[in-house]
Formats: structure tokens, sequence, C-alpha cells
């Protein structure tokens, strides 16, 4: 299926005509009129071999890479070029989205065909250029392919291996046009592919260029406190200022703490509240956590562990609260399979107990749903936001004890301190991500 699946197969998508055929310098003439300084110096650099932008969320990382792309498409008329984003939805979402406006603010004519694999072709009077749009999962397909450059787009968001394998192949195929370039654009994730790449490894025919979240002076004036209001001091210095942080080694919830966090009084009447639960699924392992939402804050103030099946786990929750209103954060996934392998659902099963399913259509990144609960144990202003009853003895050793794979830089699954933070996880990231507000709707925040 097409990247664009309400597209059929070799349909033109957008057909912009409206334009005179401008010349490769009026366009990177036009270009250059609104770039912020860091991304001019990344447009600049045409030497070196392989080429990285890293920096904040709003700095500006993608219109720099699309920018790049055309300027290089500018140099190498009559040849071929790539770029790459992580996943589909992001592929469609940010990257077409972004070229489509500033195509059109550039007066470049062009023709976007979005099957069978997507790609544009620019026009100027000195002739066309192609740009093929891929998902970095995908590389392999650039086999056979003569290039002229290539750019990635948030490389760090996907595996090490897949990153290095995927730039590899891409330097392989740079064997065409006037200027051959391989350039990536991302946001710090910690000691990963970027930092390899462009830092710790990086060779005579590298370059990097760094830049923080207020380099953009364009943001709204809330965006950057509402980064500090939303994300852990650790992921501040990596997500805000652009730098090299350790986010796979160690702790994986490292600003929790007993003194802190630990409370022996529930300040609340429960039997009056919403009760908001986190749950995640496992065979003969269910597992939630129970919450208490005060304004910005969150209660857990409830446990339960261990249960056979989802049908046992909804059975002791409505035994323990029987006249509570109940919301469920469960596992995405629970809306396609079961645990007791019955005619119904996970989420159908919750819902038939009277529980109103929070669920998100799909499961957030790991990584993110980490970074959210700790910004609520501790964020970058230092404030505290989660307070956990001291009965909920195994969430609170679990928060203490797990750790990070080293092998695959996620967090261990393997010593079983994974299931009530996992639960934990799903109820904040829906409830207290910037993401979302309390009707699960995007707020316009763009973090990529």
């Amino acid at each position: 299926m097409s990247i664009l699946d309400t597209v059929q197969p070799g349909k033109v998508l957008y057909e912009v005509g409206a334009y005179d055929l401008p010349t490769a310098q009026q366009t990177i003439d036009r270009i250059y009129q609104d770039l912020l300084p860091h991304q001019a110096k990344f447009c600049d650099n045409m030497d070196s071999r392989k080429l990285g932008l890293v920096c904040g969320f709003g700095a500006g990382k993608t219109y720099a890479l699309c920018s790049k792309a055309v300027m290089l498409a500018c140099l190498n008329i009559g040849h071929v070029s790539a770029v790459f984003q992580p996943t589909a939805p992001m592929l469609r979402d940010i990257l077409i989205r972004t070229f489509n406006e500033l195509l059109d603010q550039w007066q470049i004519p062009y023709t976007f065909r979005a099957s069978p694999l997507p790609e544009y072709q620019l026009s100027w009077e000195e002739g066309t250029h192609t740009i093929l749009l891929r998902t970095m999962l995908t590389y392999q397909r650039l086999r056979g392919q003569n290039l002229c450059a290539v750019g990635f787009d948030e490389a760090d968001t996907i595996p090490k291996r897949d990153a290095e394998s995927a730039m590899n192949m891409a330097l392989a195929r740079l064997r065409s046009g006037n200027v051959q370039q391989f350039y990536a654009t991302t946001t710090p994730e910690g000691h990963g592919w970027a930092f390899e790449t462009f830092e710790k490894n990086k060779k005579s025919d590298t370059a990097l260029i760094q830049a923080k979240t207020a380099d953009n002076p364009y943001l709204p004036d809330s965006f950057i406190p509402s980064l500090y209001e939303n994300y852990p001091p650790q992921l501040i210095k990596a997500y805000l200022l652009g730098q090299w942080v350790n986010l796979t080694q160690g702790q994986v919830y490292d600003r929790f703490s007993r003194a802190d966090h630990v409370i022996d009084k529930i300040p609340f009447d429960i039997k009056m509240e919403t009760l908001l639960i986190g749950i995640d699924f496992n065979v003969m392992n269910c597992n939630a956590v129970v919450g208490i939402k005060d304004g910005d804050k969150l209660v857990i103030i409830d446990e339960v562990s261990k249960q056979n099946d989802t049908d046992a786990l909804a059975q002791e929750i409505r035994r323990r609260y029987s006249s509570n209103r109940i919301l469920v954060y469960p596992d995405a996934s629970g809306s396609a399979r079961s645990t007791i392998n019955a005619s119904k659902t996970d989420i159908a099963i919750l819902q038939s107990y009277g529980f109103s399913s929070m669920a998100l259509k799909s499961n957030p990144f790991i990584k993110d749903r980490v970074a959210t609960v700790n910004a609520l144990l501790q964020n970058g202003k230092g404030e505290r936001r989660l307070a956990i009853h001291a009965s909920c003895t195994r969430l609170i050793e679990c928060l203490e004890l797990q750790s990070y794979d080293e092998k695959t830089g996620d967090p261990d699954k393997q010593n079983g301190y994974d299931h009530h933070v996992d639960a934990l996880g799903y109820l904040i990231f829906r409830e207290f991500n910037l993401l979302y507000g309390r009707a699960g709707k995007p707020t316009g925040i763009r973090i990529y």
C-alpha cells in the first residue's frame, strides 16, 4: 500500500504549474532569505561527505533538511537524490507536508507522485531533479540507485544498528552528480548513532553543526517553558540545548527517591474520586496502578499485581472500588487481542465492567513514555508532581531497580521490573504528556 493510501497507483497528487521556471541560482537565493544562522551554516557546507545538524526541539531541523535537499537538487540538475524519515507516518505528516509548503513558498514548479513509491520532480530552466522519499527501515530499496545526495531526518529515533546500516548503504549509492553528500538532522537521543557518527568516530570528511531550541527566535513564547515543565532535567539538555547526554545507561527512573515521592497518607476521600488506572496486559501476569489526579499532579494510591488475565484483573479492581467512576489507560495492543483467548479483546473486557477506556490508538515510543514519567518525578524546573502511597511496594521497587539493557539501550524487561512502570507510563503519557490535552487531542506543538 502506498504511503498515502488514498492515492491510486501512479496518480499525480500535487502538480504546481502556476510558476515560471526559475533558475537554480534564483531558488538558492530565495532559500537563503529565510534561513537561521545554524540552518545557513548547514546548507553552506557542500564539502563534507558526511554532514550532521544536531539540535533541540523546534530549532528547525526539518526546515533545514528540506532546504538542504533543494539546494543540492539545484546543484545536481538531471540527477536523483533521496530523503529518509524513520517511519511512514512521519514521512507523510512531517516531511511531505514541509516539502509542499516550502516548494510553494519558493515558487518551484514540481510534481509529486505518491505511488508506487513517493517522489518529487522539481523543475528549473536548466532541467529537472528527482527526490525519492523513503523510510529508514526500507533503506534496502536504494539498491541499484545512482544518487548524488541522501538525507536522513530524525535518524536517532531508530536503533543504532539500523541507522548505521542505512547510512552505509546510502554512502555506497553516492556516485553521480556534481556534489555528493550524505546529510542528517536529528535531536540527540543519548550516545546513539548521531553521537558515534559525528562526534565519537568523527573523520576528516565529517562535519557537525549543533544548535539550541532558543536559536529559533520565531517559536511561541510558551514553547520553551512547556519543555521545562514536561521533561526531566537530563532530557532538557538533549531536547532543549542539543547536547549529548547518556540516556540509555543506569537507572531508568533516576529521579525517583523514596524520600521525595513516597507518602504515608492519601489526601483524598477515595470514594468520591474518579480513579485513573494504568494497565499492563500479560498472560498470567496482568498488573495495574491506581491513581487520582490532583490538578497537575498525580497520586498513586494502590496497585494490583500478578492477576491471571484481564478478566481477573478487572474483577479485582471492581471488588476494591465498587462505586467509583474508573478510567483505564491500558496497553494499546489490548484493542487487538485478549489475554484469555476469548472472543472479546482485552479492552472490550475492561469496558464490560463499566470502565471507560482512554487507550491510545498505538503505544508511544518507549523513550517518550519514560521521559513523561521522569518529568512527573522531577521536571526541568525542579517540580515534583508524582506521589506514591507506601502500600505500592512493587511499583516503588520497580522504579528503583529497572535499569537499561546494555545491548539494546532500552529499559530492561528480563528482570521483571517493567510491568508496573509500564502501566504507570501508559497512564502518565496519556494524561500528562505535552502532546495530549485532557481529551487526548494534539496540542499543536511539534516535537520533531
